[in-house]
């Protein structure tokens, strides 16, 4: 379960205080999928930021199955955001010195060992349909296939939390389609909690639960 209660967020600027979340609740369960819609600048990043555990709340707070990440030390947050929450932001950030299948596993090489990790990689890949591209690096892949190697990414310690910012912004409308495709099949797969933050109608059309950001407050 997925919790949020009365988040508020608040920056200090020379011009005073700036206030880009402003009492947002929510609660999602296991293989729930929801949407949070908006025009640029309403706050929805910061949302995803807060939930999962990049950016603390100037109040309110976050527990993602019983756990409060703001709770724990420095290492624990750590451990949690790597274990726990998989991200597919706009921009791919893949590695460009990598392989397609080295960017897949970079989230298994700190904390515990993961000796399955390679075989879990490779069948996520052949899920996105780059089987044949597991030596290529970034630079020789298209758009669509980055972004499908970071959802691939995204779900390789298997998070039970899928926070996704805009995966198709970069996207053309055919590999728009083909990427939110992807998320949803292998959301239903894993059943974890998805958020996709988008201003984009089509894609918010593709799920029954669906918020709208404005001005930092959360609406159904």
């Amino acid at each position: 379960m997925l919790e949020a209660t009365h988040l508020s967020k608040t920056y200090g600027t020379g011009a005073g205080q700036l206030t880009v979340l402003r009492d947002v609740s929510l609660s999602l369960a296991p293989g729930d999928a929801a949407c949070v819609m908006g025009p640029s600048g309403s706050g929805k990043s910061t949302l995803l930021y807060i939930l999962g555990g990049l950016e603390p709340p100037s109040s309110g707070g976050v527990r993602l199955h019983g756990i409060d990440p703001y709770g724990l030390d420095a290492d624990g947050l750590a451990a949690f955001r790597n274990r726990e929450v998989g991200f597919v932001l706009q921009d791919h950030c893949l590695l460009p010195q990598c392989t397609v299948l080295e960017n897949v596993l970079v989230p298994t090489l700190v904390g515990e060992a993961d000796a399955g990790a390679p075989e879990r990689a490779r069948a996520l890949l052949a899920e996105v349909g780059l089987s044949d591209r597991l030596d290529h690096r970034p630079g020789e892949l298209s758009g669509g296939e980055k972004q499908r190697a970071a959802i691939a990414r995204a779900l390789i310690r298997q998070p039970r939390l899928l926070l996704c910012d805009e995966p198709t912004g970069n996207l053309d409308g055919e590999t728009a389609e083909v990427v939110a495709d992807l998320l949803i099949a292998l959301h239903a797969q894993q059943q974890a909690i998805m958020i996709v933050v988008t201003h984009s109608d089509t894609l918010g059309a593709r799920f029954t639960r669906r918020w709208r950001m404005q001005r930092g407050a959360l609406s159904m």
